[in-house]
């Protein structure tokens, strides 16, 4: 196989990626928590996961993905490690009026609404916290029998002084954390950060039997066994949002190396910030934007997509409506390059140019440079642009791209109505060319291309493409 380059935010830096079964790739992807809707910078952040899950196949690797679905004991306290607050889910069903049930339903449905869209492939596995509190259970047992716990109250929790390599992700040191702690933990923690495993309470709205008394489990806790079940006890890599670094992927860490005593994970990938118009998202000032917000106003799913393909995942994403209607615009021009020919003329011949050949390599070299995506787009257009090339071989290698891209390039056909004024442009042009004023004619071309539009002599007249 291709050597495939990913970079590895435990060690700062980019390391080949050798899995640990030999073509079996194991990855968890922390999903999100179902008491709202999901907006455009959690889906930049799930295009990321998706991006790595399809260059590892495109490297003929066979993958496994696991997602969860936190649904149960995501506190609302914003100082994470605090363990206060009331539960998000239990919340949000107040609000609405609604059981917990039915909130996390109707927002699971949505979110996998958004993924299906942006053509986001479902993960192999996809689990629910509340199917799964008995596999916690089982981890928290493990963890009081080895002496990494204590209990304060209703609280069991999960004692970091019994961890020191605690903070060996996101490079906090846990002395200095808790000598600048301006949290307000719960009373009675032998250190502020130490966190809580399974919380005793049989009046939250979600309640289990344990040993400890009937309650619910911590946030934390649930990574480890769900991903433990599925996944085995080591994982190739695991993603989630900057976010959830720490204190929540400290806490998977310190946790499942407590009981196993093996490396958790070997690569932790994360996607950059996205901002917009330059700015943190803000609700007050309505740039909180969904996928549905996108599409109510005409655009294109699949041009966000190609939006998040224009950076590299690890940089921070500026989003703004000029970059996605750019987006867009490349789409289709992508997509009518792909419509011009018949699906016949899809699918790679037997033997294959000299020249697609490199530019195979070329895209297959770009995303195995830790998902080089600008530097594979730039080989893409160069392709469509490239006149020379066999449209036979040009669509196969685009298809073959798009196993990447995910653009569904050859599912997509352009039906646009063409605007009046291209159309006036266009009939003026064909008349300036039969009275053999070129100049002219060049001139309304680039008239019609400013439009959005070009403009082919063919032996049968004039062609407009996007």
């Amino acid at each position: 196989m291709a050597k495939v380059l990913f970079y590895n935010t435990m060690t700062r830096k980019k390391e080949e990626f050798t899995p640990l079964g030999k073509d079996f790739v194991r990855i968890y992807d922390c999903g999100p928590t179902v008491y709202w809707y999901a907006h455009i910078g959690n889906m930049w952040r799930y295009m990321m996961s998706d991006l790595t899950r399809r260059v590892l196949e495109y490297n003929n690797y066979s993958v496994k993905q696991v997602m969860n679905l936190t649904d149960v004991g995501h506190l609302s306290s914003e100082e994470l490690a605090a363990d206060t607050g009331e539960d998000k889910m239990v919340m949000s069903a107040k609000k609405e009026g609604k059981t917990v049930w039915e909130v996390a339903d109707f927002y699971a449905k949505a979110f996998f609404d958004d993924l299906k869209l942006l053509n986001i492939q479902t993960p192999n596995v996809v689990c629910k916290a509340t199917d799964h509190v008995n596999e916690m259970v089982e981890l928290i047992k493990k963890l009081e029998v080895l002496g990494f716990t204590y209990r304060v109250g209703n609280h069991i929790i999960f004692d970091l002084s019994k961890f020191p390599e605690y903070g060996k992700l996101s490079h906090h040191n846990l002395e200095n954390l808790k000598s600048g702690t301006r949290l307000e933990p719960l009373p009675g923690k032998k250190n502020p950060y130490d966190f809580s495993l399974w919380i005793v309470d049989p009046e939250h709205a979600m309640h289990w039997p344990s040993p400890w008394g009937e309650g619910y489990p911590g946030w934390h806790i649930e990574c480890s066994a769900m991903s433990m079940k599925y996944l085995g006890e080591q994982l190739d890599i695991h993603s989630g949002g900057q976010d959830n670094m720490f204190p929540h992927h400290e806490n998977e860490i310190a946790q499942s190396e407590a009981i196993t005593g093996k490396k958790f994970v070997q690569f932790w990938m994360y996607a950059g910030w996205m901002q917009v118009d330059d700015k943190k998202m803000s609700k007050s000032k309505g740039t909180v934007y969904r996928i549905a917000d996108l599409v109510e106003k005409g655009y294109d799913p699949l041009a966000f997509r190609y939006l998040c393909l224009t950076a590299h995942y690890r940089t921070p994403l500026n989003f703004t409506f000029e970059s996605l209607d750019a987006a867009q615009t490349a789409l289709r021009k992508l997509q009518e390059f792909a419509s011009r020919f018949p699906i016949s003329d899809f699918g790679f011949q037997n033997k294959t140019s000299e020249k697609a050949g490199e530019y195979k390599k070329r895209f297959l070299e770009a995303v195995n440079d830790d998902i080089d995506l600008p530097k594979a787009l730039t080989v893409v257009w160069e392709l469509v642009k490239d006149t020379s090339m066999n449209h036979q071989e040009a669509l196969a290698l685009l298809a073959d791209f798009d196993k990447v891209l995910g653009l569904r390039l050859l599912e997509k056909k352009v039906e646009e109505e063409v605007p009046a004024e291209v159309l006036a442009l266009l009939k003026s042009r064909e008349e300036a060319r039969k009275s053999k004023d070129f100049k002219l004619s060049d001139k309304l071309r680039n008239k019609i291309s400013a439009l959005g539009f070009l403009v082919e002599d063919t032996l049968n007249g004039q062609k407009l493409t996007l």
